[in-house]
């Protein structure tokens, strides 16, 4: 695909920052995107959001007068479809999986319930609302005691995510899952390399396999350099390559994405492939995975933010036709 000359793309918003708990995460993502974007010599604005009022938000985006948004937020109010919904009300194209497709896949566990519906492999798993924690000791027992990996259903970054590894952990790790959200997974833990699959428009990136230093890819493991290695293209079979990004462009299409994402697999030793999580907003920082992916690819940076934001004033310039 060719890249369109920068000036054509319209005036770009870079909409940042939010009032979710990846807020932080999402500054520096959306710094580092509007930099190269600036470095590009598109038209750009970088828009850092406070509030999640829609009228307030109109208002930045119509004095920031821009055609199309390059969306850089994370969690909620950034990758739940809310502010996609906004800016397709404004008519206002932008990066990214819409409104439905964004709500599917921050939804862990309809996400799950979906795939594993349509024969993609995932850990086995139990959905449990706070007034059901009664069953704490049952969902124990049915997923084989441990360890397990208890997560809020619909956060990002591992935030709010244990794994468990006795019983008497277990209810307090529910109750940290629980303080994030009304719905929580709790899932078999399966023991094995972490690979990340990034996807870009219709192509499959070559896959990173993550070496996190810590217990498993935390916060602190994604975040801080130096905290996790990553092996690009991943050092694995070649018949394990081809079925993970099969099942991460099956898994992208069955939710509905577009333009971009970045799923997330555990690899155990016989050789089984189970999906996690699949992220429409991934990371643009210094550790992030999908740039790393475009890299091996041999798209740096700057031309990944210019490819992603070009899907965008694509579907401008569409509409402009009609």
């Amino acid at each position: 695909m060719s890249l369109a000359p920068s000036r054509q793309l319209g005036r770009v918003g870079v909409l940042m920052g939010g009032c979710s708990s990846e807020r932080e995460i999402s500054l520096k993502s959306g710094k580092a995107v509007f930099h190269a974007l600036e470095d590009a010599d598109c038209d750009v604005v970088a828009i850092e959001l406070n509030t999640i009022e829609p009228d307030k938000i109109i208002l930045q985006l119509r004095q920031a007068q821009v055609e199309v948004v390059f969306v850089v937020l994370h969690g909620k109010f950034g990758e739940d479809g809310a502010i996609q919904a906004i800016l397709e009300k404004e008519k206002i194209p932008y990066t990214g999986s819409g409104p439905q497709a964004s709500r599917l896949a921050m939804d862990k566990a309809a996400t799950q319930t979906l795939l594993k519906d349509n024969g993609i492999k995932v850990p086995e798993f139990h959905i449990l609302k706070e007034s059901e924690i009664g069953k704490a000791n049952v969902i124990w027992r049915s997923l084989g005691n441990a360890p397990v990996v208890v997560k809020p259903c619909c956060e990002g970054s591992s935030i709010g995510i244990t794994i468990v590894q006795h019983n008497k952990d277990f209810l307090p790790a529910l109750k940290v899952a629980f303080e994030l959200g009304p719905q929580v997974i709790v899932e078999q833990y399966i023991i094995g390399p972490e690979i990340t699959a990034g996807i870009l428009g219709n192509q499959a990136l070559p896959l990173v396999e993550i070496r996190p230093k810590n217990s498993f890819f935390d916060f602190t493991a994604k975040y801080q350099e130096g905290m996790s290695d990553y092996i690009v293209p991943a050092e694995i079979d070649p018949t394990h390559t081809r079925r993970i990004q099969e099942m991460s462009l099956k898994a992208f299409d069955l939710i509905g994405c577009r333009d971009m994402a970045r799923s997330d697999f555990i690899l155990d030793k016989r050789g089984n492939a189970y999906f996690l999580e699949i992220n429409t907003i991934p990371g643009f920082t210094a550790t992030s995975l999908l740039p790393k992916a475009a890299q091996s690819e041999g798209i740096n940076f700057c031309e990944l933010c210019l490819k992603i934001v070009g899907f965008a004033s694509a579907r401008r310039n569409a509409s402009l036709l009609i």
